[in-house]
C-alpha cells in the first residue's frame, strides 16, 4: 500500500498569523471570529497568534510574506472580502490578492492560506461567513493547522 500523509489539526505548539483586511470589515471580522474560534477549538492558544489588520485585500500579501519569512511563524491565514461593484477595480483586487497570497506561499515554503472571499454580492458573502453554519474563515483555520502538519511531514 503506498504511503499517505495527511496534515493533523490539533496542536498547541502551532504559531499562527492572521492578516485581516479592514475594507468590507463587516465581513471580514465574521471571518477572524470564526477562525479565531476554530483555532482555539483546536487547541490553539492566544498566546500565539497575532493578528494583523491591514487597510484591503490588496494589501494582504504584502504582510503576509513578512510574516512567512519570520521563523517564529508556522502559517499566516489571509482573511477578507472583496465584493463585485460596478468597475473592473474588483477583478484587480481579488486576483491581485490570490496571486499575492500564492506567491507568498511559494517563496517561503509555508503555508500561507487564502481566506479571501470574491463575492458577486453582500448576500453571498454573508453566506459564506455566517457565524453557525458556512465559514470560510473556519476552514482557513483548518486548513493552516492541516498544511503545517503535512508540510513537516514531508
Amino acid at each position: 500500500m503506498a504511503r499517505v500523509l495527511e496534515g493533523n489539526t490539533r496542536g498547541n505548539s502551532k504559531k499562527i498569523a492572521i492578516v485581516v483586511s479592514r475594507f468590507n470589515e463587516f465581513v471580514s471580522k465574521r471571518l477572524l471570529d470564526a477562525c479565531l474560534a476554530e483555532l482555539r477549538r483546536c487547541g490553539i492558544k492566544d498566546k500565539v497568534i497575532t493578528v494583523a489588520w491591514v487597510p484591503g485585500s490588496f494589501e494582504i500579501p504584502v504582510t503576509a510574506l513578512k510574516f512567512a519569512r519570520k521563523k517564529a511563524v508556522d502559517a499566516v491565514i489571509c482573511l477578507g472580502a472583496v465584493i463585485r461593484g460596478e468597475t473592473f477595480h474588483f477583478e484587480l483586487v481579488a486576483y491581485g490578492a490570490a496571486h499575492g497570497i500564492m506567491q507568498a506561499a511559494i517563496a517561503t515554503g509555508k503555508p500561507v492560506i487564502f481566506g479571501v472571499l470574491s463575492t458577486n454580492n453582500v448576500q453571498q458573502a454573508y453566506q459564506r461567513s455566517e457565524k453557525r453554519g458556512e465559514n470560510k474563515g473556519r476552514d482557513a483555520a483548518q486548513a493552516a493547522l492541516a498544511m503545517i502538519d503535512l508540510l513537516k511531514k514531508i
